[in-house]
């Protein structure tokens, strides 16, 4: 596995309004950037979750995932969120764990319940990657269909980026895993 390069320096500068936030052409998000309010959905379209909102006034881990149901998302990166969800809210004050991935609602909705995330993981779809291309951690993937997300985690306080740990080659299972969060 390749090392990580976490991102880990505190900003103390005034960032965008979060409703308002644009980022320049490959300005990939840091830590001290708001979080950009899109709107994801969980479970159906109807049900829209804005991530401004979501971070509003909480401590919010997002890690994003190149696909549902793929191999490493399945076999590591979600199960280790699930199992460590208890620990990372209780030892680290995390309110809620969020998975992305540019897929559907009722995918993620169907992954989740696969692998019993609820109440630990809420499972939510960017469908159309706005997320991804917000954060610019878009990754073209044609082998899983087009533009998808890197792995990634970060943790967003009260709306703002406060650790980042972005996958070297976009794909891999090494900084972004659950037992990395927190640890600088």
């Amino acid at each position: 596995m390749q090392a990580c390069n976490f991102l880990s320096r505190v900003v103390n500068s005034t960032k965008p309004n979060v409703r308002s936030f644009s980022r320049t052409l490959g300005a990939m998000v840091k830590v001290g950037d708001k979080v950009p309010s899109v709107d994801l959905f969980e479970d159906s379209p109807a049900n829209k979750i804005n991530t401004g909102e979501l971070t509003t006034g909480k401590k919010v881990i997002f890690f994003g995932v190149p696909g549902a149901f793929t191999p490493g998302c399945s076999k590591t990166h979600l199960p280790g969120y699930i199992s460590g969800a208890d620990s990372l809210k209780a030892e680290q004050g995390v309110d809620e764990i969020v998975c992305v991935s540019v897929n559907d609602p009722f995918v993620m909705s169907a992954w989740g319940k696969e692998h019993g995330a609820a109440g630990k993981v809420r499972m939510l779809a960017d469908p159309a990657g706005l997320f991804a291309s917000a954060l610019d951690v878009n990754i073209d993937l044609p082998p899983l269909g087009g533009v998808r997300s890197k792995r990634y985690s970060m943790v967003v306080e009260n709306g703002e980026v406060k650790e980042l740990n972005i996958e070297p080659d976009g794909t891999g299972l090494s900084c972004s895993l659950a037992n990395n969060i927190g640890k600088k």
